[in-house]
C-alpha cells in the first residue's frame, strides 16, 4: 500500500473521533498554530481544526437533542437534571455565559440550572 493511501486511511481511522469534538480536517500545510497536526508513520497525514469552545457548548446541546428526539425543553425534570450534571462533568459552567446557554436550551431559568447542580452537592 501506497504512503498516500496509508495516509487517507488514517484520515478514515480519525474521522469519527474529529466529527464527535466538533473538529475539522485540513490538509497539513494548511494548518495554523492552533491547528493539531498529526502524523502517521513519520509524515504530516492530516491536521485538525478545533472549534471554539462556545461553539462547543452549541454542538453538544444540538447532540442532545438529536439523542433524545426533541427539544431538550420538553424532556422531564430528571431527564433535565442528568442533562446538568453531565454537562458540568464536561466543563460546560466553565464558560462564560454557560449556565444561561444551558438554562435556554433546557427551557428553565438560571436558578433552575443552579438548584440541579447543587442537589447532587
Amino acid at each position: 500500500m501506497s504512503g498516500a493511501e496509508e495516509r487517507e486511511r488514517f484520515r478514515a481511522a480519525v474521522a469519527p473521533l474529529v466529527a464527535a469534538v466538533g473538529g475539522r480536517m485540513i490538509d497539513p500545510d494548511r494548518a495554523g498554530a492552533d491547528d493539531v497536526v498529526l502524523s502517521w508513520e513519520g509524515s504530516e497525514a492530516v491536521a485538525v481544526r478545533l472549534p471554539q469552545l462556545s461553539d462547543s457548548l452549541d454542538r453538544i446541546l444540538g447532540e442532545l437533542e438529536r439523542h433524545h428526539g426533541m427539544p431538550l425543553a420538553r424532556l422531564d425534570r430528571k431527564a433535565k437534571q442528568l442533562i446538568v450534571h453531565s454537562l458540568e462533568a464536561r466543563g460546560a459552567f466553565a464558560l462564560r455565559h454557560g449556565v444561561e446557554t444551558v438554562a435556554a436550551a433546557l427551557g428553565v431559568s438560571r436558578f433552575t440550572i443552579y438548584n440541579y447542580l447543587n442537589r447532587e452537592r
